[in-house]
């Protein structure tokens, strides 16, 4: 059986369960977290706050922690993120294929050029083609990209969007598979009528009502007001608008909400 290695910069709650899965159907997977173990409690800056998930982030699957030696660990640029040891890290793995999410991080980046044609380089991320990007900045990040992908051999595409993106940076469709993003079905199919109902008693939502949900950041790119519009235009009795989440917006989107 061919040793599967996911190189991923920290644990994320709407993957877990994803390695955990992979985990069950392919054993022999690893999945090596480039931040560090700082990440496991890290403060988001579009959050605004620590975030620490309530769900076991690290169970069921193998994982090693990679020291991190940039001088600014995080994702926010491309020195964030300098792993020393993770090309002798993955050969002391043994690893057959490789499955990376994203690129942007000279660690992320130097695996991709160092492996590419030695072992085989699967990708995963969900950048499009858009936000509206001046020409000449356009013409210039397109040869950089294809630079880039041209050391992938396959890349999974999360939407058409996501799909359009790859073709734009020079993948071939024999190279695209088709992987959306996915959710722990078992947890959100078992019976949550007993908490529902407590919530909706909470926020004074009657059983009977509707409720659209918007569950994420408060931020500009996300644009919350665009959904609070359309509920405000809505000819409608019993129906409910629900925010979750933390950001910039928040404040505002309070005032406007009330």
């Amino acid at each position: 059986m061919s040793k599967l290695a996911i190189i991923t910069t920290h644990p994320v709650q709407y993957y877990a369960p994803v390695f955990k899965r992979l985990t069950q159907v392919h054993p022999q997977t690893k999945v090596f977290y480039t931040w560090g173990t700082a990440s496991i409690e890290k403060y988001d800056p579009d959050f605004r706050k620590v975030i620490a998930w309530d769900i076991p982030l690290l169970d069921g699957y193998d994982y090693e922690f990679l020291a991190n030696s940039s001088a600014r660990p995080g994702t926010s640029h491309f020195r964030g993120i300098v792993n020393p040891k993770i090309l002798q890290a993955i050969n002391n793995y043994g690893a057959d294929i490789l499955l990376i999410y994203g690129w942007s991080w000279q660690s992320h980046l130097q695996i991709m050029r160092h492996f590419a044609g030695k072992k085989k380089i699967w990708f995963r991320g969900d950048s499009t083609c858009l936000d509206p990007i001046p020409q000449l900045k356009a013409f210039f990040r397109r040869q950089l990209l294809r630079w880039v992908y041209s050391h992938v051999d396959l890349a999974f595409y999360v939407g058409t969007e996501n799909r359009k993106y790859y073709q734009h940076v020079g993948l071939r469709d024999n190279q695209l598979r088709f992987a959306p993003h996915a959710i722990d079905n078992n947890r959100y199919s078992s019976n949550q009528k007993d908490e529902s109902r407590r919530i909706r008693k909470e926020l004074g939502i009657s059983e009977t009502g509707t409720v659209i949900l918007f569950a994420g950041k408060f931020e500009p790119k996300k644009d919350p007001f665009v959904l609070l519009d359309a509920f405000e235009a809505i000819q409608g009795d019993n129906i409910f608008l629900l925010f979750v989440g933390n950001g910039m917006l928040e404040a505002e989107l309070k005032d406007r909400s009330e």
